[in-house]
């Protein structure tokens, strides 16, 4: 229920952010997409110096900035109790080893895998969550397609964005395993996403099934 409640909660501050967004560009006032470019925003709508924002406009905007930071606040209240839940459970702990895997999303396994062992395989898993590429055969070749997006949609969401942020990392210095690299070598970013995010569901099947910790693997330099 707290999961389900935070999504609600933070799906609707993201609505109002791109509305107040498009609003203000529409007034010549650009923001880049994402939370942090909002808090430029509201230092604008808040600067009674600031010539460009009609007052009707500006009265309208502050409603939504308000509206944002109330938001944020509901939504920091049940990311405490989510860390508070996922420390004093030993499975969802050792799932936050795991790089990226964060609080939200050890939570959110816990939530949506009731019975790990279910799946056979880790591929089974992730197969389940839908971020296993469908196969395509042809002339004897086997091609790997986009992913089937069957399954669970928050879950898989939450899987990619957390390997997309590994690969941001990696662009900004940071090291990433070896296979990885491999694949950024010879595929789209997008894939080479989707491929770790595939690689997580797995390891978070092993640990779960065999309660196991995590192991880094072998790094190379991005």
């Amino acid at each position: 229920m707290v999961l389900k409640t935070r999504e609600l909660l933070v799906r609707q501050r993201s609505q109002t952010a791109n509305a107040m967004r498009a609003h203000m560009a529409e007034l010549g006032i650009i923001a880049a997409t994402g939370m942090t470019s909002i808090a430029k925003l509201v230092a604008v709508l808040r600067d009674d110096r600031d010539s460009r924002l009609p007052n009707s406009a500006r009265a309208a905007l502050l409603e939504m900035a308000d509206r944002i930071e109330r938001l944020t606040e509901r939504v920091e209240v049940l990311d405490s109790k989510i860390v508070a839940a996922v420390k004093a459970d030993d499975a969802a702990r050792r799932l936050t080893c795991i790089p990226d895997v964060g609080p939200i999303i050890a939570a959110t396994v816990r939530d949506t895998i009731q019975d790990p062992a279910a799946f056979r395989t880790g591929r089974d898993l992730a197969a389940w969550i839908g971020i296993t590429p469908r196969a395509n055969s042809s002339g004897g070749k086997e091609r790997l397609g986009k992913i089937s997006k069957r399954g669970k949609k928050q879950l898989r969401t939450l899987l990619i964005v957390g390997a997309t942020s590994i690969l941001k990392q990696a662009r900004r210095g940071s090291k990433l395993p070896v296979w990885v690299v491999s694949i950024m070598a010879r595929r789209r970013y997008k894939v080479a996403a989707v491929a770790l995010a595939n690689k997580m569901a797995r390891t978070i099947w092993a640990l779960l099934v065999k309660g196991s910790t995590y192991r880094a693997p072998e790094m190379a330099g991005a």
